[in-house]
């Protein structure tokens, strides 16, 4: 295993106040809640914004750097020639304020990026970073098809990790194929990263009569903790990623793995049965990533108007989610069904949501 910490501190979703701004002084105690558990990997990408520098004040000012890992990631959508590739590293780097990185990742690697990734010699440039010291540990996050996975794997034998969205909802899922990926790395013999296993809070919450299911058997346990059990009790996992974005999230993970127990087959018969009943509701797959957001030239909301439609869809139709929904349809922010169908979207949608087609059946739903 190339990290000892098996619960990482994803720093996609870090908490912000209602002008986007992320609130540090939180972010501060969160890893210090995470540091103190003793767990060191912390996990930030160049596209998300704001997220190196947060992390530059919340843990590399604040502790020596032997006592933490920090992993990031080169989006191949921001590269439009060869120099991008060096500039981006660089600024990573600067804006993390560190000299080198434990774990590089060529970022979603996918049948759309995987080109832009050749193109521009981007596993030599990991390589070569890693020759310089500048990178510990190369690897790559990966969203599709397990026969790709394999073909990328086989031509790249110097990758030593790859990121995968695993989470007992996708295990047989046909598009994110999370069991298939999961078997092709186990074949090549590398550690797992683990990213998405409460599928972005999707997991955490369900219908009450859905989570009685877990609370009747361990009613002191959250419905988040079952998700993260599953992924922990999977052969060849080096580090769970959770992207939390409040105190109250940290606090439970940090529960659950420090208090870590692998399921038994009884448990293993539970979450089939919460996964039969959550999908048969016709929710729509968003991990609220909002990498979708800042291309949209209408500036709709997407992640928040899928939210409310998955509310509504999920615990039936209440006010509370009509109003959510027009929050997040103020001002510049239009509605679903403002969306000109110019797929800039679905380009970048690391789940391969038919957002256009989707975004109809919220319009329907709420406008």
């Amino acid at each position: 295993m190339l990290s000892n910490s098996k619960l990482g501190f994803g720093l996609m979703r870090l908490p912000k106040n209602i002008d986007g701004i992320i609130k540090q002084e939180e972010v501060n105690r969160m890893v210090d809640a995470f540091m103190n558990a003793g767990f060191n990997y912390f996990d930030t990408a160049y596209a998300y914004a704001g997220s190196e520098a947060a992390m530059k004040t919340a843990l590399v000012d604040r502790y020596p750097r032997e006592n933490y890992t920090i992993a990031d990631k080169l989006p191949a959508w921001k590269l439009s020639c060869k120099e991008d590739v060096k500039r981006i590293f660089d600024e990573s780097l600067k804006l993390s304020g560190v000299d080198y990185f434990d774990f590089y990742l060529l970022h979603s690697i996918e049948e759309s990026h995987y080109p832009t990734y050749l193109k521009y010699d981007c596993f030599e440039f990991i390589k070569e970073m890693k020759k310089e010291g500048k990178i510990k540990h190369i690897g790559f996050s990966y969203h599709d098809n397990a026969e790709l996975l394999d073909k990328i794997l086989t031509a790249h034998p110097e990758i030593e990790f790859v990121q995968l969205q695993l989470n007992y909802l996708d295990w047989e899922n046909g598009v994110v194929q999370s069991k298939l990926n999961y078997e092709v790395v186990r074949k090549h013999n590398l550690p797992i990263v683990v990213m998405e296993p409460i599928k972005g809070g999707i997991l955490a919450s369900f219908p009450t009569e859905i989570e009685a299911l877990y609370k009747n058997y361990l009613p002191n346990s959250s419905v988040a903790s079952w998700a993260l059990r599953y992924i922990a009790s999977l052969d060849g996992v080096m580090t769970i990623l959770s992207g939390m974005s409040n105190e109250e999230q940290m606090n439970d993970n940090l529960k659950t793995m420090t208090e870590f127990k692998a399921l038994d087959d009884y448990e293993y018969q539970l979450i089939e049965d919460v996964k039969k009943k959550v999908l048969s509701f016709p929710t729509v797959p968003c991990t609220k990533c909002r990498y979708c957001v800042p291309g949209c030239p209408l500036h709709i909301q997407i992640p928040d108007l899928f939210t409310a439609y998955n509310s509504a869809m999920t615990y039936g139709h209440d006010r509370r989610y009509t109003k959510y929904y027009d929050a997040h349809t103020e001002g510049e922010h239009q509605t679903a069904s403002a969306c000109i169908g110019c797929g800039q979207c679905e380009g970048v949608c690391p789940q391969h949501i038919n957002i256009i087609e989707e975004l109809q059946a919220v319009a329907k739903e709420f406008d």
